[in-house]
């Protein structure tokens, strides 16, 4: 054995309580390994001190009794736990402990100093985060179990550190660990950090209610023991063997009900609950606890709306217990808690009352299944064999990144330095030019780890790219870039226009913008406008170009395989006095095309315009172009109207969305378009910015009462604000 394992010549006389209690709980082979331990940790921390001058590895023995005693841990987690601060103060190498104490004790230690690095930040809007960063540390279930004992420690000594310290640990024991302990069932261990906690945060509020606890303890005595008479004297005819148990409710708990119901003291009438534990067979459990449930109601009247049966569906995090509110003959109310022995020690010391381990290989899980995953493991009959390895980890789908003042934020596992500029804000993310991970420089396609300390650096020259797509992961950063490359589309797309508009006068071509616009799209073979008008501004057409094109369009100087390929629909004539076009389905009659800029549909007020070279364009009355058409055109200008049944086929209409950003709202405006009324959605683009969703969404529909009917149909939906059919 290496030279800083051997053992001194004595141990200080103040650890010998600690020696005793772990004599009594571990095999004598298990007890000497504990002691080798603890002969390391005051070796190693000889000298150092905590606040209040005593010696620093009081610290590591008190959090190891909590761990064995109150948790009811092994020797595995009490020797980690004794030499947590050598490792952490780097005073040993973990190998040299993995070689003595075994690989379990190197897995536990590394979590241990993964959450003592994290340094939380008191804000209500960062609390999940933490709780959430903190589990995910424990990818063994002993660490978050070790650590919530050695919070409880620094909490009992809280008087040593200075007020600043108190606050703040105060403020991480209620809204972090409390939290944690709640979920994993340690009841005690939660109510002692909350009230600790309320002591230093709201140390007035505590007093008061502490002084009225103690002055109301001797009368509240008296009358328990009137209360429970009748039910024990019944409880022994009957051969039931039993304990009872009176619980005052914890002061944290009145202050918040005082607090959230704006009470008095008096006010507050379940300050205690008595408590009926059973001695039984596990098998017969239920029967026994309602059996008992009968005496107490046969004595006392009860209250239906207060009655919990957490025996037949236990808490999700392993409570089982039968609550029920009764009423004394002079108006009392009191609560009765009854459960069994084994029922009271879960309840007591959290799932770990049992401690037993069995191997379990699990996929990666988010924090409520990774908690229940822990429950699992620890809950266990006395039969079951402690494993030797574990792979209880949090969900890789996430990590938890910090910003250089400490604030945290949630990110996907995969992603990278830009994406943590975007998810910080949009300008950042447009500029970033790179990053600082843990003081290392490095590129913005470096992907981040969990607990990385990140700063970005810009440039003002910067601007997000198209193959920035490639290097993010998160929906956020993505649709932020997106978002700004269209837009410097739409800007390039409006220079481009002009830059065609202002060549189209000078060159005095016998053709609209609109029509020119439409021949050019079919000869470079490009979808829309916008890409034209793109293209022009990129340079990417040449302008010289265009009026050679447009003018051979024109004659029909092209040759046949340069011609660009007319898609059209046809319409015919009304007969009779009325000359308006009809438009249907046939492929006779006048050439026609239904108009880009408007997308008009079956049952949309529509008039014909006519164009140089690509026949007939349908217009809807109210497209944004049809008052310019008509003012500077008029000769162009046919009525037309649908034909009186419904056109077969389909049409793209649009419609803007506003609404709350709630969770799942934007699934429920698909199943309401897609599942309910049956509608092809051909895009959907919805964006949230400052609690408000809103965007477009595109739908293939046969009629324009069939978008009336989606429009009615979301508008009826809980968050939605407003709904209306736009323009393409």
């Amino acid at each position: 054995m290496e030279a800083e394992m051997l053992e001194v010549q004595s141990l200080p006389p103040y650890v010998e309580p600690f020696l005793q209690l772990s004599q009594g709980y571990f095999s004598e082979a298990s007890h000497q390994l504990v002691k080798a331990a603890l002969r390391v940790a005051v070796e190693k921390l000889d000298g150092m001190t905590r606040y209040d001058g005593t010696p620093l590895v009081l610290h590591s023995v008190g959090t190891a009794t909590i761990v064995m005693r109150e948790i009811g841990l092994g020797r595995n987690s009490v020797i980690s736990t004794l030499l947590h601060d050598v490792v952490r103060l780097e005073l040993m190498d973990l190998n040299r402990i993995g070689r003595h104490y075994g690989e379990q004790c190197i897995g536990i230690l590394k979590g241990l100093c993964n959450i003592s690095d994290v340094d939380t930040k008191a804000a209500e809007d960062q609390v999940d985060n933490f709780r959430e960063l903190i589990v995910s540390y424990s990818s063994d279930p002993r660490v978050i179990l070790i650590k919530l004992a050695d919070r409880l420690e620094v909490m009992r000594s809280l008087d040593m550190f200075s007020e600043e310290k108190r606050q703040k640990k105060s403020w991480e024991s209620l809204n972090l660990y409390a939290q944690i302990a709640h979920k994993l069932g340690l009841y005690s261990i939660k109510s002692e950090l909350e009230d600790i906690s309320l002591k230093y945060l709201e140390s007035e509020d505590y007093n008061y209610i502490r002084r009225r606890l103690e002055d109301t303890a001797a009368e509240r005595e008296v009358f328990i023991k009137g209360f429970v008479r009748p039910i024990e004297e019944k409880m022994r005819q009957q051969k039931f063997k039993y304990h009872l148990k009176s619980r005052t409710k914890s002061i944290y708990s009145i202050w918040r009900k005082m607090k959230r119901m704006h009470i008095g003291f008096d006010e507050v009438y379940d300050l205690f609950a008595i408590r009926i534990v059973i001695d039984c067979p596990r098998e017969q459990e239920k029967a026994f606890c309602w059996a008992v449930y009968s005496i107490v109601t046969d004595f006392y009247t009860p209250n239906p709306d207060r009655m919990r049966d957490w025996i037949s569906i236990p808490k999700s995090n392993g409570y089982e217990s039968l609550h029920t509110t009764v009423v004394t003959p002079e108006g009392r109310w009191v609560e009765i808690q009854i459960r069994t022995e084994r029922m009271d020690e879960v309840a007591e010391r959290g799932v770990a009352a049992h401690w037993r381990y069995k191997g379990v290989k699990g996929d990666g899980m988010g924090t409520e299944e990774w908690f229940s995953r822990i429950r699992e493991l620890i809950e266990a009959t006395e039969n079951q064999p402690r494993a030797d390895k574990f792979n209880v980890k949090l969900s890789s789908g996430e990590i938890f990144v910090f910003t250089p003042n400490g604030d945290l934020r949630k990110l996907n596992e995969g992603a990278t330095v830009l994406d943590f500029a975007f998810d910080i804000h949009s300008n950042l993310g447009a500029s970033c030019t790179g990053g600082k991970v843990n003081h290392r420089n490095v590129s913005f396609k470096e992907q981040l780890k969990n607990g990385d300390i990140v700063e970005i650096l810009t440039s003002k020259s910067q601007k997000p790219k198209a193959d920035w797509l490639n290097i993010v992961t998160t929906s956020k950063a993505r649709n932020k870039i997106k978002a700004y490359l269209r837009e410097e589309q739409a800007k390039a797309a409006s220079l481009g226009r002009e830059e065609l508009e202002r060549k189209l006068k000078n060159w005095k071509l016998p053709v609209t913008i609109d029509d020119a616009v439409t021949m050019l799209c079919k000869y470079y073979k490009l979808k829309t406008g916008t890409e034209l008008y793109g293209q022009i501004a990129q340079q990417k057409i040449v302008i010289g170009d265009i009026k050679e094109i447009l003018t051979r369009l024109l004659s029909n100087d092209l040759p046949e395989e340069e011609r660009p390929v007319k898609t059209s629909v046809s319409a015919k004539p009304l007969g009779g006095a009325d000359d308006a076009l009809v438009i249907d389905e046939s492929l006779s009659n006048i050439e026609y095309k239904l108009a880009k800029c408007c997308n008009p549909i079956y049952g949309d007020e529509v008039f014909g315009f006519t164009t140089i070279n690509s026949g007939i364009t349908i217009h809807r009355h109210d497209c944004p172009n049809a008052l310019r058409l008509r003012e500077k055109y008029p000769y162009r200008i046919l009525p037309a109207r649908w034909q009186k049944e419904v056109v077969p086929g389909s049409f793209r209409a649009t419609v803007r969305v506003q609404a709350d950003d709630v969770p799942g709202l934007v699934n429920k405006i698909a199943e309401v378009i897609n599942r309910d009324l049956k509608i092809n959605i051909r895009s959907m683009s919805l964006n949230s910015a400052g609690g408000i969703l809103s965007g477009l969404i595109n739908i293939e529909v046969t009629s324009t009462q069939v978008v009336d009917t989606v429009v009615y149909k979301l508008m009826k939906l809980k968050g939605v604000q407003k709904v209306y059919r736009v323009n393409n």
